[in-house]
């Protein structure tokens, strides 16, 4: 039996990815002004996976155009916002009818296992499209009664920001993507997507049944390249009304600057240093799985991974000793492997600057508790680490790592006030964990600490949940309501009745 009878899609996957592919702008496939590509690799392997239309300034300028133009296109302005829901629905019923295809297709381009692309990524996304089509006829003003002198009509409408251009990353690529462009389109916006240069296929893939579903030219376009090039192009440019990018701090604070030029409309999902607090009567099975499933799933390579872990000193060492016996026990391999646990990372480089933690780590006296799982002879792998011993001024626990390592620490009261604020000692404020069966304790505790989102004995993402950082996590909400008034803007209407 072969890899591709194995794994439904396989085949679909790798014809794609074998393609010729072009930009996708004013709804048209078109060569890139250049004529350059470049290649994409398959973590598992390292083996050249597709080459992908390397878009520079000028194809970004093409695009950004097309994109204006859709805005002044009565067919997508005056567009019913219930048939703007309909070609939502419609996509969200075609990716579910290619779901397998994606699926692989993530896998290949990612590096993460198979099941979970076909079973999380791809029914996330498809949830995403449809929730965000039902807010399509649900963007209302309201009407205000005005106090001062005279009789007046008052009212606000919500119109759609313009355009925007979206820049992904490579840890979550369909997800990710459809996450910024379901909202952007109930909203009635122009997209121009940029997904990262290392996994650029499920993009390709979507704007194919994105062209299939009927929307009108320019209002959805997509540029491939890199990000010092079509990224820096499209963030600065004047023709842009709005930037939205998931990605680094780093990166987050050059955008910034980039759209001081026009003062585009900004939205940030940065990075992350999630604390996992176990409580002292938490239930220590569910939270020790719970901890290791949250930094060791996608090979850690999540903005909210759970990467610092605080227990309390009654269960430290059974907590620690369990996140290390399955992190010991991980089954490390290609995406399509039935056994595979855990993937690689995207890169050689995302492996060795990895490593370079760990082995900084333990030099600067944390200890080693796990290092788990054998290595493939091939691709970009990581071992699950977890580590103890560690100081707040170890770059291992004070900077995100994106990857599958994980630093222990416990403590010996239950003062809520220290605690959040060990939880709190640092940059980012993206999410936080709490393990506890104390009603009152969860909801005093959530309240102190600084993160965009609290999950308390578990849960995850869902596309009606805000989704966002504080601090240097970013700059607002993607997902529920907040998510699509991102999209938007507010304007008074005040008619004097005379």
């Amino acid at each position: 039996m072969t890899e591709a009878e194995i794994v439904p899609g396989l085949e679909q996957a790798r014809a794609f990815a074998a393609a010729k592919h072009g930009l996708f702008i004013g709804g048209q496939w078109v060569e890139p002004l250049a004529g350059e590509r470049f290649a994409t690799r398959d973590p598992a392997t390292g083996a050249v996976l597709a080459k992908a239309a390397r878009g520079l300034t000028e194809d970004v300028d093409a695009a950004v155009a097309a994109a204006r133009k859709a805005m002044d296109n009565p067919a997508w302005t005056e567009m019913k916002p219930s048939v703007r829901a309909l070609l939502l629905f419609r996509l969200a019923d075609a990716l579910e009818a290619h779901a397998d295809e994606f699926a692989a297709l993530e896998c290949l381009d990612n590096g993460k296992p198979f099941r979970d692309a076909r079973f999380f990524d791809v029914p996330y996304a498809v949830e995403l499209l449809r929730y965000n089509a039902g807010w399509a006829t649900k963007l209302n003003g309201e009407s205000i009664a005005l106090s001062g002198p005279g009789t007046w009509h008052a009212y606000t409408l919500k119109e759609p920001v313009g355009v925007v251009a979206q820049i992904v990353p490579w840890n979550a690529p369909l997800a990710m993507a459809v996450a910024k462009v379901a909202p952007a389109l109930a909203a009635g916006c122009a997209v121009i997507l940029k997904p990262a240069e290392e996994t650029p296929m499920t993009a390709l893939r979507l704007a194919h049944l994105i062209a299939e579903a009927g929307f009108p030219e320019g209002v959805f376009n997509l540029v491939t390249g890199f990000g010092e090039q079509a990224g820096a192009a499209l963030t600065a440019h004047p023709g842009v009304d709005k930037v939205t990018f998931t990605g680094s701090t780093e990166v987050g604070r050059m955008i910034i600057k980039a759209a001081t030029g026009n003062f585009k409309r900004v939205t940030l999902e940065l990075g992350g240093k999630t604390p996992v607090i176990v409580m002292p009567d938490a239930d220590v099975a569910k939270a020790t799985e719970g901890a290791a499933r949250s930094i060791f799933a996608n090979a850690g390579q999540i903005c909210n991974a759970g990467s610092r872990l605080f227990v309390h000193e009654r269960h430290f060492e059974q907590v620690v000793e369990g996140v290390a016996k399955v992190a010991e026990a991980t089954k490390i391999g290609p995406g399509f492997a039935a056994d595979t646990q855990m993937g690689p990372v995207i890169s050689a480089q995302q492996r060795d600057r990895i490593e370079g933690y760990i082995k900084g780590g333990v030099a600067a006296g944390a200890t080693l508790r796990a290092s788990g799982g054998d290595l493939p002879g091939e691709g970009y792998f990581v071992k699950p680490t977890v580590l103890t011993g560690t100081s707040a001024d170890m770059a291992v626990r004070r900077e995100e790592i994106f990857g599958p390592v994980l630093c222990a620490m416990s403590f010996g009261d239950a003062d809520l006030e220290k605690i959040a604020a060990d939880a709190n000692a640092t940059d980012y404020g993206l999410g936080a964990v709490i393990w506890t069966n104390d009603l009152s304790a969860a909801h005093r505790l959530a309240k102190k600490l600084k993160a965009g989102t609290v999950r308390v004995n578990g849960g995850g993402l869902d596309p009606a949940l805000p989704f966002g950082g504080f601090k240097q996590s970013g700059w607002g909400r993607e997902n529920g309501r907040e998510g699509i008034d991102a999209y938007l803007e507010t304007k008074s209407v005040a008619m004097a009745l005379l």
